[in-house]
């Protein structure tokens, strides 16, 4: 049956390895040369040259009827119909006599919206990768009757010839919304796997009433759950992962008039300078089997690792099973939100540690995905630089903003849920000069808001962005609270905010014609 599938693929004369065990796939790892084992048990790859997403790589194949629904941006780009069909004949002409790997699983953990996923790969290691992200099928008789409906070919050895093939590189990342499939070549990351698949969640969930969010969850004790919103380096997978609570997910989640679900079956988690103290449930994922290490340094000779070693890449990563996690919702499927918490990592220091927000706010806030980079996360960047990406993972939306938008906002208001932003950036000055805010910190007004020890404090108003932020905070210090209080130089922070402000007004002007009016009151004013 496998054979015919991948016949009417095209794909022929090629060697099958499929569904195999964690196991198996080590020692098919191992013979390949594609990677070494580890002390304690995980096993260490390389991704080759790119050690990261390829966003200017990224391409949507442009035709009817997904060409009116899709979002055409600079991280959405139309990639034209016979291009794509050439470029896909060469790789499947080029897999003849080869051996591929093939994982198959399941997107979405909610059984009424389940889409099967087929990853064919070349590398052995992505077929690990595959079977730790995506959810397992564990019946045999399912699996042999397996119909995939996203398809994803892998061929990190294959180079796109620009000239012949129309892409930007040797790399290539191009999704087919009518057949349901993509094509990744010319990189190994495998976090362009779990991507491209999120990326094809968010184009077909969306018509059917259900929000897709980039986001972490977990769950309290009693029922309650909370999504994390954050773009890299803010905290979500760190501040979703806690010892008292359950873990849903922790970075890809829907959200249907069911509740909230699971889109992964596993965690791809960022492990430079991984602490035990600080992230005690993540680091103890970096010493287990299943676990692959990817980009990790690790000494040939004992094969331990130093997750503290970025001469590989910064962005060193660890993929797991969500069941490596002690503490998780069994199904990967809770109630509704009782709490939304955006995180932002605010270098210029001049958003408050925490602020309530108001739907309007929320649906703003949300559309702006605000963050801010800093010397040395990117070439180029000497000084602090706010960056922005709407609904806080623009890469991977693939329809309009408002679409999620619109939909956010009425599960907000129908559920009745709590809506917060959280910096956790920098306090008492901006980058060179402040201080970023300490996890212990962070993790106190995670709680308080989480236990709802802060519903009924005072609040008091921050200026031209208008946010509501408490004057107290169980086990944080109150003068850190007011931003600025924290500064000496009290015009020097007006200014900073203001300049902040005007960076939203900018970048908000793109979605003005999408949104009501109560949304667009939301703005800073000043």
């Amino acid at each position: 049956m496998i054979e015919a599938q991948l016949k009417r693929m095209g794909i022929i004369n090629v060697r099958i390895k499929r569904n195999l065990a964690s196991p198996i796939l080590y020692e098919e790892i191992v013979k390949n040369q594609e990677g070494l084992v580890a002390h304690l048990g995980p096993v260490v790859v390389r991704s080759g040259k790119y050690t990261g997403r390829s966003p200017q790589n990224r391409f949507i194949v442009k035709q009817k009827p997904s060409e009116d629904f899709i979002w055409w941006s600079d991280e959405n780009k139309p990639f034209e119909k016979d291009k794509y069909e050439i470029l896909y004949d060469r790789v499947v002409a080029y897999l003849q006599n080869r051996k591929l790997y093939v994982m198959d699983g399941y997107a979405i953990a909610d059984p009424k919206y389940r889409m099967p996923v087929r990853v064919i790969s070349r590398w052995a290691w992505h077929s690990l990768f595959a079977r730790n992200m995506f959810l397992r099928e564990l019946d045999e008789q399912k699996l042999s009757r397996f119909e995939p409906e996203i398809k994803l070919i892998v061929v990190p050895e294959f180079n796109a010839s620009p000239n012949i093939d129309g892409t930007t590189s040797e790399a290539f990342v191009i999704l087919n919304m009518e057949k349901k499939e993509v094509l990744i070549g010319g990189t190994g990351y495998a976090g362009e796997i779990k991507k491209a698949v999120f990326s094809m969640v968010n184009y077909f969930l969306p018509h059917k009433g259900v929000l897709t969010l980039h986001s972490s969850a977990n769950m309290g004790k009693d029922g309650d759950v909370a999504l994390f919103f954050g773009l890299s380096g803010t905290g979500k997978t760190t501040l979703s992962s806690d010892p008292d609570r359950l873990l849903i997910g922790d970075d890809e989640h829907g959200w249907s008039d069911n509740g909230v679900f699971n889109i992964e079956g596993g965690c791809y988690a960022k492990v430079i300078r991984l602490s035990k103290e600080d992230e005690p449930l993540i680091y103890e994922t970096t010493r287990k089997f299943g676990t692959i290490l990817e980009n990790v340094v690790i000494d040939p000779i004992s094969r331990r690792i130093d997750l503290d070693d970025n001469s590989i890449t910064e962005n060193t990563r660890a993929s797991y099973p969500i069941t490596h996690i002690p503490n998780i919702v069994e199904g990967s499927f809770a109630s509704h939100p009782k709490n939304i918490i955006m995180l932002t990592y605010d270098a210029f220091g001049v958003l408050p540690p925490v602020s309530e927000l108001d739907p309007s706010q929320a649906m703003y806030h949300f559309l702006s995905g605000y963050t801010a980079k800093v010397a040395g996360t990117e070439e180029g960047v000497k000084s602090p630089k706010a960056t922005f990406s709407c609904c806080f993972g623009s890469p991977f939306m693939t329809q309009k903003p408002n679409v999620y938008a619109k939909l956010l906002g009425e599960k907000i208001k129908k559920h009745g849920v709590k809506c917060w932003l959280v910096n956790t950036g920098y306090i008492k000055g901006g980058y060179g000069e402040g201080e970023r805010i300490s996890i212990e910190y962070t993790r106190a007004i995670i709680n308080a808001i989480l236990q709802g020890r802060l519903d009924r404090i005072e609040r008091d108003i921050l200026p031209v962005f208008g946010l509501r932020y408490p004057r107290y905070c169980p086990n944080v210090p109150n003068d850190i609270l007011s931003p600025q209080k924290q500064w000496k130089d009290k015009d020097a922070y007006l200014k900073q905010l203001k300049k902040l402000a005007i960076a939203f007004v900018e970048n908000f002007k793109k979605f003005e014609k999408y949104v009501d009016d109560d949304v667009k009151k939301a703005q800073p004013v000043f």
